[in-house]
């Protein structure tokens, strides 16, 4: 499947949804890239499981602090007003309804909104971290992800088979191919590449998409 969204394309996609001073918590790995593209005249606040608020960019490489680092061990900046904390009161801000979004990756997404996004297998250390407290503790929860596995079967399905993070939380996808938004226990289709027929994405879904109004085109961007 070569026409598809890379995951940067996919992560300024999610970004273009982050409202200007939202308070946001990115999960490890691939959703990091999300911080990259906030968009003009926006400015996130960044928040990390370990107790960091406000922070930055990456440093350039050689100029590392490696007392700073976030929940994914990766060396950040810091901007003006930055604030640390005990990684109890981190959780506490996370569990007190204190985030506005969380944007996280995933394994599975069920149609119901459930989330699959750990492993206890030889790669999943960490294993859940803090993603149990995020997707229940954040107003909203965004998932970014390619549209199937490496070996090609959906990854937006009926009903999750892996172990749960959490039931009922997700409220929207960012995937390679469309952007799915997840109302009454469906999947709702909100965007969906232009090059690709609707029968052509339904069939790489294991679940139905539903289409109650128009669908735009997913925009691509030129990173």
């Amino acid at each position: 499947m070569s026409d598809k969204l890379s995951n940067a394309q996919i992560a300024w996609r999610a970004a273009q949804d982050i409202a200007d001073g939202a308070y946001v918590n990115l999960g490890i790995g691939f959703p990091e890239m999300v911080a990259k593209f906030q968009p003009p005249g926006r400015a996130a606040i960044f928040h990390t499981e370990n107790g960091i608020l406000n922070f930055g960019e990456a440093p350039p490489e050689g100029q590392e602090d490696w007392d700073l680092i976030n929940a994914g061990k990766k060396a950040v900046t810091l901007k003006p007003g930055a604030a640390f904390f005990h990684h109890a009161d981190s959780f506490a801000m996370v569990r007190g309804g204190h985030l506005d979004v969380a944007i996280l990756g995933a394994y599975q997404v069920a149609e119901t909104g459930d989330l699959a996004n750990w492993s206890t297998g030889p790669k999943g250390v960490p294993a859940v971290g803090g993603a149990m407290d995020l997707v229940h503790g954040a107003k909203r929860v965004a998932v970014i992800t390619e549209h199937v596995t490496k070996d090609g079967a959906p990854k937006l399905v009926d009903r999750c088979t892996l172990p749960l993070t959490g039931v009922a939380c997700v409220t929207r996808v960012y995937t390679s191919l469309a952007v799915i938004d997840i109302e009454g226990g469906r999947f709702v289709l909100r965007e969906q590449l232009a090059s690709m027929p609707f029968e052509t994405l339904q069939s790489l879904t294991g679940a139905r998409l539903h289409r109650p109004g128009p669908v735009a085109d997913l925009i691509v961007p030129e990173l």
